[in-house]
C-alpha cells in the first residue's frame, strides 16, 4: 500500500483494485500483446458526436457518468497517436476513478 502516491480522496483505493484486477488478467491470460485497432474509418466522428451529446447534458443539467465515460472512451477510439491514444486512456481511466468514488460516496 503507497498512501503517500495518491493525493485524490479514493484513488489509492481505485489503484488497489485496479492493481488486483490487473494481477488477475495476467494470471489468466498472461502478457498481452495486441494492436490498438483506433483511429478507423468515422471513429472521429462518433468522438465528436459524443462530446457534442455529453456537452448538450451538462449544459441542461443533464449529465451523467455514463455519457462522460462515453464521450472519454470515443475520443480514445478515434486516436491513432500513440501518444495521444495513451493520454486519452488515461482520461478513461480518471473518469472511471471519479466515478468508482461517486459510488462509493453514496
Amino acid at each position: 500500500m503507497h498512501p503517500h502516491l495518491f493525493t485524490t480522496p479514493g484513488t489509492a483505493g481505485f489503484a488497489e483494485e485496479l492493481d488486483a484486477e490487473r494481477t488477475r488478467q495476467i494470471a489468466r491470460w498472461g502478457d498481452q500483446r495486441h494492436p490498438d485497432g483506433t483511429g478507423g474509418p468515422g471513429t472521429r466522428q462518433q468522438a465528436d458526436q459524443a462530446r457534442a451529446h455529453c456537452q448538450h447534458l451538462a449544459d441542461t443539467g443533464g449529465i451523467d457518468w455514463r455519457s462522460i465515460l462515453l464521450e472519454e472512451v470515443h475520443e480514445a477510439l478515434a486516436e491513432s497517436d500513440p501518444a495521444k491514444l495513451r493520454t486519452e486512456l488515461v482520461q478513461v481511466a480518471a473518469v472511471c476513478a471519479a466515478w468508482v468514488s461517486d459510488i462509493d460516496r453514496r
